[in-house]
């Protein structure tokens, strides 16, 4: 790479870099615009609460912030890139926790790939097996050696593991069982 590719990656690796950056700030602004309008509700509130004629031009006033903030907030908002799906505001609707959806879905695509993979497991394993007994009928000769070969590499394994389960003191690792 020559010094204008050099420069022209190190753009776009600070373009990129600038743009994570500034989608944080932007989501940071709303944040703190959904807390400045809980508060000033809150303030709207009391206000309403305790309401006089006398203090008429203080809730109008909280009322004009209130308006202010909603337009920033909104304005923020235009500029955060964030998709909620409908399942997790149908949740909060209905008065549950928005964190199910999340356990849901994590834990049904997880489920889905496992058995997925197991299923490739197991077709693996049901090959292996109608092969060894193929060889077996055609070459016996050859499956044994084979057999004594793939022995010899499991006791060389286990050996190697178990000399890994060793702690730094020479006591062997010893699992607790429950």
């Amino acid at each position: 790479m020559n010094q204008a590719q050099n420069t022209i990656a190190g753009i776009g690796e600070s373009n990129a870099i600038a743009t994570v950056d500034d989608s944080k700030e932007n989501l940071n602004q709303v944040i703190n615009s959904n807390q400045k309008t809980l508060v000033l509700l809150h303030q709207l509130k009391l206000t309403v609460s305790s309401f006089t004629p006398a203090s008429q031009l203080d809730l109008l006033q909280r009322l004009n912030c209130l308006v202010m903030e909603l337009d920033n907030m909104a304005q923020f908002s235009d500029k955060c890139n964030i998709q909620v799906p409908m399942e997790v505001l149908n949740l909060i609707d209905d008065g549950k926790n928005p964190d199910e959806f999340t356990k849901n879905v994590l834990n049904n695509s997880c489920i889905a790939r496992n058995q997925v993979t197991k299923g490739k497991t197991d077709a693996f394993k049901g090959l292996r097996k109608h092969l060894l007994e193929e060889l077996e009928q055609t070459f016996p000769d050859e499956v044994d050696t084979y057999r004594e070969i793939r022995a010899s590499y499991a006791a060389e394994a286990k050996r190697l593991a178990q000399s890994q389960s060793v702690l730094p003191n020479g006591d062997p690792k010893v699992k607790s069982e429950l």
